[in-house]
């Protein structure tokens, strides 16, 4: 009997320091909170925290809400504007010309002929091309219709029956250059002046699908305009007519959270739409552990730039802000999808008080069916 006790006290003495000293997958809540306390004061003054705690609730939701939110600087884009069909002529096309003459003794056509094809020319860098019998004419900004009335109209006086047909190829000035993230990246002509930007995107054979949460910059006149691919789609007031010397790319979204701590995964997340909230974020990350985690106790530890910081509610009154989660109520968890996560949140699940000691009672159920 008294062996049996002697086991027993021995076996309670190993299960007590095995319980201190196992490792453990995160921290308490109590025990990364209480580092608010590790603020520095000088002698005399009151002690100064180096960072603040917000409970995540309906009460404080409007607060957090407000306060500046950096994803929020985002690119100005341009809004569709209907534009006439007709291609404006431009300094780099190339224009061809043929002249029509039905004079018997004709300056241009042979004997017999009726059609003098003209050799392709380059619009000059001032819009200007050689005609013949008219000299330097000025034709960019003009569509090809107008133009070939204008040189008709010069012809006229030296031809008086003349007719001219007028093609012209897009030259740099009237193409979009796709730089990267397309199916198929290159220069493309623009068939007009009303040309749109999904038109060109189809045409590129759409954006590359192993880019997440695609987002569209547009380079014009040395400045950058950007929106999400998925608000293209979604409005149409968005799809902007291009113009000629439009430089385009398609990027992923570079905004990325990290989840640590008795989660279901220890990662940097990439952000899949514009907005997650914190309910969304869990589900990316698998939610918490099981038996380990602490769903009271989910953390998302923040840090906002000085210019964010404000003394009247605003804004954060220090650069570290810790917010707490409770996802055991029914507030916690409807607040908890409203609260939007933001480039590099670190997003950290506590460990539960039971934790260790659910390691040590499955500890003692393997001893004791050792001892047996």
């Amino acid at each position: 009997m008294r062996n049996s006790v002697l086991r027993f006290v021995l076996l309670c003495t190993t299960l007590f320091i095995a319980g201190c000293s196992l490792p453990r997958g995160a921290g308490f809540q109590s025990e990364v909170l209480a580092a608010s306390n590790a603020g520095t004061r000088a002698e005399g003054e009151e002690l100064v925290y180096d960072f603040e705690v917000y409970e995540v609730t309906r009460e404080t939701l409007s607060i957090i809400n407000s306060w500046p939110n950096p994803d929020a600087k985002s690119f100005s884009w341009l809004p569709s504007q209907e534009q006439p069909a007709s291609l404006l002529i431009a300094p780099g096309d190339i224009v061809q010309l043929t002249i029509w003459d039905a004079e018997e003794n004709s300056l241009l056509a042979g004997v017999g002929q009726r059609a003098t094809p003209l050799q392709e020319t380059q619009v000059d860098a001032t819009g200007r091309i050689f005609v013949p019998y008219i000299g330097d004419m000025r034709i960019a900004g003009m569509s090809s219709m107008t133009a070939r009335a204008r040189i008709e109209e010069e012809l006229s006086k030296t031809i008086p029956s003349a007719q001219v047909q007028l093609n012209v190829k897009p030259g740099r000035q009237n193409m979009a250059n796709l730089v990267s993230g397309f199916g198929a990246p290159g220069l493309y002509e623009l068939p007009d002046r009303n040309f749109k930007i999904l038109e060109l995107l189809s045409m590129a054979g759409g954006a590359d699908p192993t880019l997440i949460n695609p987002q569209v910059r547009l380079v014009r006149n040395n400045r950058t305009y950007g929106v999400s691919l998925d608000r293209l789609l979604d409005e149409p007031s968005l799809n902007t007519t291009l113009r000629g010397g439009d430089r385009l790319r398609i990027v992923g979204d570079e905004r990325q959270f990290l989840s640590l701590g008795a989660t279901g995964s220890e990662s940097v997340h990439p952000f899949p739409s514009a907005e997650v909230s914190a309910l969304e974020a869990m589900a990316i990350i698998g939610g918490v552990s099981d038996g380990t985690a602490n769903p009271k106790g989910i953390l998302v530890m923040r840090e906002y730039e000085t210019a964010a910081l404000r003394d009247d509610h605003t804004g954060p009154s220090k650069e570290r802000v810790v917010f707490t989660l409770d996802l055991t109520k029914a507030d916690g968890l409807f607040s908890a999808g409203k609260f939007m996560i933001q480039d590099d949140d670190l997003i950290y699940g506590t460990e539960s008080v039971l934790g260790p000691a659910l390691t040590v009672f499955g500890l003692g159920q393997s001893l004791a069916s050792l001892a047996n």
